[in-house]
């Protein structure tokens, strides 16, 4: 019978604990990148609209997105 015991040392959790916090403010920068484009502020300013501003527009809210991003699809 084998036994087989592993451990981590102090050097390898901090190596990973190190690339998780890389990657955690990679994401939140790239959060921040998309949500301040233009093209969402458009999206969020007609999301606050009222069903009925929007039917002035010629919108109803589930055609928002396609709306704003027309160009893309």
């Amino acid at each position: 019978m084998a036994l087989t015991a592993t451990h981590t040392g102090a050097a390898g959790e901090s190596a990973l604990s190190g690339i998780k916090r890389f990657f955690a403010a990679l994401g939140r920068g790239l959060i921040a990148i998309g949500e301040s484009h233009p093209r969402m502020k458009r999206l969020e300013r007609l999301q606050g609209l009222s069903d009925q501003e929007l039917a002035k527009m010629g919108l109803k809210r589930e055609d928002i997105p396609r709306y704003v991003f027309s160009d893309y699809i």
